[in-house]
């Protein structure tokens, strides 16, 4: 799901809500702007108001949790990478091409990750190509003594959990967020400021309260999701650097 245009979506949403609401208040009759109709209003939204912080907490959480999970699998990943490079370096120069493929892809991975280049979509599947070349040329490596054939298994050994982690990123990179649950949080956002909107005085102050609420609604969303995006992306291209610069 591109969130940037559903959170769009949510915004016009909540801001039409808005309106319908001032426009339906100056066909509203007297009697149904009474106290104890306000305060009937009040009650009911008062409960959809609550279910509704209770869902968004859930789908805050559930975008937390997706985004700590990928986090330790990067991070998990950059440091197999650097033992992996060790491993190769202590093997000897006859490991020199290996650890040119496994640089390489390292740096092609992070640029799929995230491009370059403005408004290119980033690509999270792994380069099986280049992940078959690597184990290639370690089975490849002849072993001279016992030392070179243990860093020989321990870097197919490192090469094939990173292989495996790559793989579950990937499939762990589906959206953990339920659709029928984010269209029933938005409808239920709509239902609240339609209601409050219809039993809300006119005013410029009261208006002014319900598009700070809005704005704070759908920046805070894009906020939270972009702020998580964006750190995990930097902390496996900034890894991805290191390793490429040593």
């Amino acid at each position: 799901m591109n969130t940037e245009i559903i959170s769009l979506i949510i915004f016009g949403c909540v801001v039409g809500a808005v309106l319908i609401g001032k426009a339906f208040h100056r066909l509203l009759p007297e009697d149904h702007l009474s106290a104890d109709t306000k305060e009937t209003v009040k009650l009911a939204m008062g409960l959809l108001a609550t279910m509704s912080a209770l869902l968004l907490g859930l789908l805050v959480a559930s975008a937390k949790s997706s985004y700590d999970n990928a986090r330790n699998q990067v991070i998990e990943m950059a440091a197999k990478v650097a033992f992996l490079d060790r491993v190769l370096t202590g093997y000897g120069p006859e490991a020199g091409d290996v650890r040119n493929l496994l640089r390489e892809a390292i740096e092609e991975t992070a640029h799929r990750m995230q491009p370059l280049k403005a408004n290119t979509g980033s690509k999270l599947a792994p380069n099986t190509q280049a992940g078959n070349a690597i184990y290639v040329a370690i089975q490849r490596l002849t072993p001279n003594d016992e030392m070179q054939r243990t860093l020989k298994a321990q870097a197919t050994t490192l090469a094939v959990e990173l292989g495996q982690l790559r793989t579950l990123l990937v499939a762990e990179s589906i959206s953990s967020i339920s659709k029928p649950l984010l269209i029933v949080v938005s409808f239920w956002l709509v239902i609240i400021f339609l209601s409050f909107t219809l039993i809300a005085p006119r005013n410029a102050t009261a208006t002014f309260a319900f598009g700070r609420v809005c704005c704070c609604c759908r920046h805070g969303y894009l906020f939270l999701f972009w702020n998580w995006i964006g750190r995990l992306m930097a902390s496996f291209e900034s890894r991805a650097s290191e390793y490429s610069t040593s």
